[in-house]
């Protein structure tokens, strides 16, 4: 690998090889592009956080979003998709809520922390 040579040095810190070896990957931050473009709807934040919160259905979810049921449905899917969401069937109803991972619960605690800085309580 050949030595990096960057035309300002600001101090101290990641190498600047670090840095470029990193940079390099581009793929490694296609899933956290990914993430943020799904998230770039208000409805399906919404909708994730309130999952984060509570097992709800289709149905239920659209009434408290105030969304037609094909609405939510096409947002479920995309977040389901991804890896945000589960559904567990019983009889007819599918019910939603969020995945228990690592990701859905970072994002689930940014959110908040996002809304607490942003929308503080009157």
């Amino acid at each position: 690998m050949t030595e990096l040579s960057l035309p300002h040095h600001h101090g101290e810190g990641c190498t600047e090889e670090c840095l470029k070896e990193q940079l390099d990957r581009p793929e490694d931050f296609q899933a956290v592009a990914d993430i943020f473009k799904l998230l770039d709807d208000t409805s399906r934040v919404r909708i994730f956080w309130m999952l984060c919160h509570c097992e709800e259905c289709v149905i239920n979810i659209s009434a408290m979003v105030g969304m037609t049921s094909p609405a939510v449905s096409h947002h479920l899917r995309q977040l389901k998709s991804s890896g945000l969401i589960v559904g567990r069937r019983e009889g007819k109803e599918v019910y939603y809520r969020a995945a228990d991972t690592e990701q859905s619960r970072l994002l689930h605690q940014a959110i908040e922390k996002i809304m607490e800085i942003s929308c503080p309580k009157r």
